[in-house]
Order: structure tokens, then C-alpha cells, then sequence
């Protein structure tokens, strides 16, 4: 029998600054060349299992460990991080935060240069590696001129260039367009399939991952392993919606159509689904026994950008003749490849960025030369880092600022903030330290502390990237009910699930352009567009085909209906 290259023995760990433990008896063999995913909700000790592994516990993040931890045979207590990183090399959810080179070819030559590597060998091998991880084009390019998807892989290749056995994904996907995700996730299959790596994914968006196949899926809850199975097997169970996470899209239809999710299917990915004509026909079933809806917004007109024109150097214009229309009460999408403008655009909206030309009108009046503090009073922005945003130790402070500086008194501000961290989820941590939190938890810290302050329009920069599905509905549905209370939102995301779910509209930027102003369902069925934008038309539309609907836009509006009765089946 194989002998695992990872290898957990009824091992726990409790971090010093906490009572009770983070991991709780994990039992786990990983064995060389596997493909696995490890998913669960937030706080579920997938963070701390992955410090565990490179080596930031206990080097930097100190404990108390009990049972037994081996890499290739080896005690991990007898491992220092040096070596553990020659065994292990992780790509970080924010690759920014592992860059040590100017350029693309210096950081990938990092280690090698380290180890005083021939410079005619280094050259040699910076090229082999950079052509594995698609680069070859951009060794002199800067780091901070590449994009979010060219950012991963120059992290990877510096990490390919040490020949280490393990790779380890931290989160790849939490900060990509959805077509960008999807071409990470080949390309992590591609190198795991021409390498022979073991490769570990940490992930949320398991419908995107598994766009290619993996080994198994290890789920993760309350810091133990709750399930060790083939994809098959947890997609035909009901241990997702058990632990609150995101089914595939065609999951959930399939079950709203009453149909009993088996292994024998291949649910794991909607290319791989094999449906018997009984099921496609109760799905047809289905659609024919509901009716699409739309909504009709007719607010008055609250926000109107007329022509604005942008550039961040004389002579190269990156937004160019925007032009778009809010409504009081509207929620919409802002959605677009990475690099298209959306993130200026909210800076240019908020006045952290001022227009070459153009006009910004709310409610009729130009405030283009407002201040950011005076737009602020109306205009509310949650960055998409929110490290960007962060200005104080203590969770409760951050979320006070704001109301402190207006001069409301310590007891009204007492009341706001602890109802407005009970919202986000956050209540029980209000005295911690925000250096304690997972970066998905100081998203929610720095959205609570724009929240609080009640603006007429909020603006979120990808505001669900890295949580998981508990906080992700619970977060939405009080965005949703401040929507129906009045309160404008603009989103700017690369989630086709939250575009779909929750706003009837979105505005698709591509280039500093205003390419499409429509119907979610009507921009998710043109192929031209999406293909264009970097969106990926959802699975459900792949399902209408294979059941033979022809009107693939009715069918996923009817979907959208029925989750907004009866969301994710409940």
C-alpha cells in the first residue's frame, strides 16, 4: 500500500490566544500526485489545516499541537519553515503579499538566486518555468502592471522553480473574473497533470473548481472532517446545503424539479451530467408548471453619470464616455473582466478618483466637484481589500469611526454599531483585534462600518469574495431588504451567482466601455458578450440544452423566481 506524503494523526491545535480548539482530531492521508479540494465555511479551520501544512503554524502563529503531523515520512515538529517550504509552496489568496521581484523573471528567480544558482542555469530554468505557467511573454513586465489571473501564475512559477512535491491553492479564485477563474482552474489542472504534483485547492466556489476534475473532496466544519468523498458522492448528498455551502446552480434546478441527485449521474460538473430522458422530461415538467417575472423599476432618477472620461496618464484614456442612469431603489450589477474599469469607476463615482470630463449628478446636481467627504454623506464605497480600509486595532473602533467623527454620542454609536455587527455576523468578535481575522471576516468588518453610517447609495467592490454561503446569503439578504427599503446599491462583481440572484440589471464594462445596460438573463444568453466581457453564461443555461429547452432565458428566470420563494430549497 502507497505510503501518504501528507499524513494527519488524530492531530488538534489551539492558537495561545484562544480557550478551545481550532482542529479537532483530524484524521487525513494524502498521498503523492492526488488532486484534492478542502471546502467548508468560514471558520472552519481550512485556514488554520493550510498554516499547518506551510509551516505558519507553529512559525508563525504559535499553539498548542497534540497527535501527529507527517510530510514525506517525516515528523512536521522536526521541519523547520525553510524546509517545509522545499516540500510545500503556496500561492496566496492576495499573490501581491508573496512578490519579492520587480519584475516578472526577478520574482520567479528569487529562490534560485537564493540557492546561488549558475546565472546561465538560472536564466535557463526562470524560462522553462515561465513557459509551464504561461509567462514566457512577460518576464520583463512589471508585477504591478499584470493582472489578477498573470499575478497567480507568476506566484506559481516562483514557487515551480523550487521543484517542490506539494502545491497548495489558497483561495485562487477569490479575486478573479469568472472567465479568468475558469482559466486558472485549467491551468492548475494542467500543471497537476503534466507534473505529477499533489496539488491541494482551498476553496469556496466548488461548482468552479470542479470545471476540472479532482481526486476528493475533503469538507471541512466546526474544525474536524466531516466528509472524505468523490465529488460524485457529496454532490448526490445533502452535506452542502447541510453545512451551508454553495450547490452548483444545476444542483439546486435539478432539485427544485424533484429529481433524486445520484452518484450514477455524474453530478460532479455539468459537462460530466448524465441525464435519463425520465429526468430531462420532469425538468421540462417543471419549467412548464412556473412563469418567469421581471421587475419594472420606476424610481426617480437618483444618480447619472453623463460622458465621464477618465485617464490615469495624459494621452491614454482608460474609462471612456461612461454614461448610465440609477434609480432610487435599484440594486444593480457593474460587471466586467479584470482590468476593465469597474473598481476606477467607483473611485471616479465616490471622488477618491476626479474625471477628466464628464458629468456626475445626484439627484440633479453636479457634484463633480464635491468633496470626497461631502459625497460621503450620500454616497457610501466598500473597497474590494479591505486592508485599504482598515484604520483601527479593536473591530468595534472601525465600525464607530465613522459615527464618532460625525459627532453622534457613545450611546447612540454603541447602538448602531452592535446592531449593525449582529447583521454582519460579527457581534460575538466586536473586542477583537482585526489583525486576529480571516481576510473574508475584515471584508465584513470594513462593509459593517460603511453600513452603519446609512448612506442613500452604497457601493460594494466585490462585496461576497471570500465568504462562504451562511454569511454570503445572510449578508445579501440585509443588502436585499435595505434595497426594498429604498437604499440604491451598485455592485461590482465577478460572481454570475450573485449578478443572477440579485439584481435584475447589470452594466458591463470591457475596456473603459460601457458594452452592454441590460436584463441579467438577457446578457448571461448572448454568447458574443459574455465571451467578450470575460462572463461565463451560468450552468443553467448548459442544463436548458440538455434537457432540450429552447428558451434558455425563461428557463433560468423562472429559476431566479423560485429561489427568491424558496431559496436554496430551503
Amino acid at each position: 500500500m502507497a505510503t501518504p506524503i501528507i499524513s494527519f494523526k488524530d492531530f488538534s491545535f489551539k492558537y495561545t490566544s484562544q480557550q478551545e480548539p481550532t482542529l479537532k482530531h483530524i484524521n487525513l492521508d494524502i498521498y503523492a500526485g492526488e488532486k484534492i479540494l478542502i471546502a467548508g465555511p468560514s471558520g472552519s479551520g481550512k485556514s488554520t489545516l493550510v498554516h499547518c501544512l506551510n509551516g505558519l503554524v507553529p512559525f508563525s502563529y504559535s499553539g498548542e499541537m497534540t497527535g501527529f503531523l507527517t510530510l514525506q515520512g517525516i515528523d512536521a515538529k522536526n521541519i523547520n519553515l525553510f524546509e517545509r517550504s522545499t516540500h510545500i509552496g503556496t500561492v496566496l489568496q492576495d499573490p501581491d503579499s508573496q512578490f519579492v521581484g520587480l519584475t516578472v523573471g526577478e520574482d520567479i528567480a528569487f529562490a534560485l538566486e537564493n540557492d546561488a544558482v549558475e546565472q546561465s542555469r538560472m536564466h535557463q530554468m526562470v524560462e522553462e518555468v515561465a513557459h509551464a505557467v504561461d509567462m514566457s511573454q512577460k518576464l520583463s513586465a512589471s508585477i504591478h502592471e499584470l493582472s489578477g489571473g498573470q499575478k497567480q501564475r507568476t506566484a506559481l512559477g516562483g514557487i515551480l522553480v523550487d521543484h517542490v512535491s506539494t502545491l497548495l491553492f489558497d483561495e485562487p479564485l477569490a479575486n478573479l473574473d469568472p472567465y479568468t477563474g475558469k482559466m486558472a482552474i485549467e491551468w492548475i489542472d494542467r500543471i497537476h497533470r503534466e507534473s505529477k504534483k499533489t496539488v491541494i485547492i482551498v476553496e469556496h466556489r466548488i461548482e468552479d473548481v470542479l470545471h476540472r476534475p479532482v481526486d476528493r473532496i475533503i469538507l471541512m466544519n466546526d474544525g474536524k472532517i466531516v466528509a472524505d468523498l468523490s465529488s460524485n458522492e457529496l454532490l448526490a448528498s445533502d452535506l452542502l446545503k447541510q453545512y451551508q455551502l454553495r450547490e452548483p446552480l444545476y444542483i439546486t434546478a435539478l432539485k427544485s424539479a424533484g429529481i433524486n441527485i445520484r452518484p450514477e449521474l455524474h453530478p460532479s460538473s455539468i459537462d460530466t451530467l448524465s441525464l435519463p430522458e425520465e429526468d430531462k422530461k420532469k425538468v421540462r415538467q417543471w419549467f412548464n408548471a412556473h412563469h418567469d417575472f421581471h421587475s419594472h423599476f420606476k424610481g426617480q432618477k437618483l444618480l447619472e453619470l453623463k460622458n465621464i472620461n477618465f485617464s490615469y496618464q495624459d494621452n491614454q484614456p482608460f474609462l471612456k464616455s461612461i454614461n448610465f442612469t440609477l434609480s432610487e431603489g435599484e440594486m444593480v450589477s457593474i460587471v466586467g473582466k479584470n482590468g476593465a474599469g469597474k473598481s476606477t469607476l467607483s473611485k471616479v463615482i465616490t471622488g477618491l478618483e476626479r474625471q477628466d470630463s464628464g458629468q456626475i449628478l445626484l439627484r440633479g446636481r453636479d457634484i463633480s466637484q464635491d468633496s470626497i467627504t461631502q459625497r460621503a454623506q450620500a454616497i457610501g464605497f466598500v473597497m474590494q481589500n479591505p486592508n485599504q480600509m482598515i484604520s483601527k486595532a479593536l473591530i468595534f473602533d472601525e465600525v464607530a469611526l465613522g459615527l464618532r467623527l460625525r459627532g453622534l454620542s457613545e450611546e447612540e454609536v454603541k447602538e448602531r454599531v452592535e446592531a449593525t455587527l449582529k447583521i454582519c455576523g460579527l457581534y460575538s468578535f466586536r473586542h477583537w483585534p482585526i489583525s486576529a481575522l480571516s481576510f473574508g471576516q475584515k471584508k465584513r468588518v470594513t462593509i459593517a462600518a460603511i453600513l452603519v453610517l446609512k448612506p442613500d447609495i452604497l457601493i460594494l467592490d466585490e462585496p461576497t469574495a471570500g465568504q462562504d454561503l451562511h454569511h454570503y446569503t445572510e449578508f445579501m439578504s440585509f443588502l436585499k431588504e435595505l434595497n426594498q427599503k429604498g437604499m440604491t446599491i451598485l455592485m461590482i462583481t465577478h460572481d454570475m451567482h450573485l449578478m443572477m440572484e440579485y439584481t435584475n440589471r447589470a452594466i458591463v464594462l470591457t475596456d473603459g466601455k460601457v458594452l452592454a445596460d441590460d436584463a441579467v438573463v438577457t446578457i448571461l444568453g448572448n454568447q458574443a458578450l459574455t465571451k467578450k466581457a470575460h462572463l461565463l453564461p451560468t450552468s443553467l443555461y448548459q442544463l436548458a440544452d440538455q434537457v432540450g429547452l429552447s428558451d434558455r432565458e425563461k428557463f433560468v428566470a423562472c429559476f431566479i423566481h423560485s429561489e427568491e420563494v424558496n431559496p436554496y430549497g430551503a
